[in-house]
């Protein structure tokens, strides 16, 4: 067990396995020092955030909601590294946000994955973002985060 393991209990955070993909692709990709995610959806657990920001979800429901697919993100990246201690630093986090048209708060929507990154990895948690709107995602999922993390 390592430093970001030990303080993943201390956040009281356990990482999901890994679902495996449904269709062609895989959780992860390491491509020289860097490794992305695929897009990890906004289920953790029993917690399965579905519907639209602005109708069905309220804004602190959407954070919570990126929040878990961070959260998939790093048990994602586990899936091509033996320890979230090669991280050397978070340098993207993008996220699409399944939103009604007249809702524009995707990017506080998105600071559930961002705050998640920091809270782990402290300062080298920072990170480049994108927050965008859309009309739905698969199987209705009100978020998708992929990362993009460089390695030690």
């Amino acid at each position: 067990m390592g430093r970001i393991d030990d303080h993943l209990r201390e956040l009281d955070i356990s990482l999901p396995l890994v679902p495996q993909p449904v269709a062609n692709y895989v959780p992860a990709k390491r491509f020289g020092n860097l490794v992305q995610t695929a897009g990890q959806v906004s289920r953790l657990g029993d917690l399965d955030y579905k519907g639209k920001v602005g109708a069905t979800l309220n804004l602190d429901e959407g954070r919570q909601a990126t929040r878990a697919c961070a959260i998939n993100c790093l048990a994602a990246l586990l899936t091509v590294i033996d320890s979230l201690d090669r991280v050397k630093q978070i340098v993207g986090v993008h996220g699409f946000v399944n939103s009604t048209l007249d809702f524009d708060g995707q990017a506080a929507v998105m600071n559930g994955a961002s705050d998640l990154m920091v809270e782990v990895f402290g300062d080298a948690g920072r990170h480049t973002r994108t927050a965008i709107g859309v009309a739905g995602l698969p199987l209705g999922h009100a978020a998708s985060v992929y990362v993009v993390a460089e390695l030690y």
